[in-house]
């Protein structure tokens, strides 16, 4: 796995007070740290230097985040991406996981809190994503190459973020099993899974079908199980 030190963290941000309390807290726990006042900026630098994690501000004077995160994306972005919000506002929340966003973290928030989620999505990034165990796993016309991180349809790779891809190996491992959301949510999130609730899955769970089901309104891979959750279809 990657040391804090070898990790460069962007940080979009227009506020230049706010910017440089998240700049000296990320830097003083160790990590590389720039930042972007713009989103037209941020997302420049993001493709020219690929930053292992990028801190998205929603509010900026060009854009929205949620904006600039959806062209990240776009863009073949795989980069976790935690987006900060003003407001506790629920439709905020579930919009940047639709926008393809891998966590999301409510201002006024405490630096703790934030190194917190930095740390776990580096963890569950770099730390899974980078494993050296050549696991393939084969999902109907998919193919899951564990060693290199990747899902291809017919030699064409797949854009997943790194929440979406990690779900959907853990459903591959168990084709057939049905889990709840709840599951779900201590299996793919793991110690983080207090931070998460039930929307939160059924947001990835439908960007996830968006990504690998041939007709995404009428899945036939990742299948809803009435009062429970949902479970993989290898038939």
């Amino acid at each position: 796995m990657m040391t804090e030190r070898a990790n460069n963290i962007l940080v979009i941000e227009d506020d230049p007070a706010v910017a440089q309390g998240l700049v000296e807290g990320i830097g003083d726990a160790g990590f590389a740290v720039h930042w972007e006042s713009t989103g037209g900026g941020g997302v420049a630098y993001a493709r020219e230097n690929t930053p292992h994690l990028i801190v998205l501000d929603v509010r900026l004077p060009d854009g929205s985040g949620f904006d600039f995160c959806r062209q990240m994306r776009l863009a073949g972005m795989r980069q976790p991406i935690l987006m900060l919000t003003v407001q506790a506002d629920e439709v905020d929340k579930v919009l940047g996981l639709e926008m393809g966003a891998d966590d999301y973290l409510t201002k006024p928030y405490r630096m703790r809190e934030l190194l917190a989620r930095i740390r776990s999505l580096l963890r569950r990034t770099y730390g899974e994503l980078s494993s050296a165990e050549a696991d393939v796993l084969y999902v109907d016309d998919l193919v899951i190459d564990r060693s290199r991180a990747t899902v291809t349809r017919e030699g064409r790779e797949l854009s997943l973020t790194p929440t979406e891809y990690r779900l959907f190996v853990f459903l591959a491992q168990h084709p057939g099993q049905a889990f709840s959301r709840a599951q779900l949510i201590e299996n793919v999130w793991g110690s983080d899974g207090e931070y998460y609730d039930d929307k939160t899955v059924s947001v990835h769970v439908r960007r996830l079908r968006e990504k690998v089901e041939v007709e995404p309104s009428n899945p036939h891979l990742i299948i809803t199980v009435p009062g429970i959750g949902y479970r993989l279809d290898t038939r």
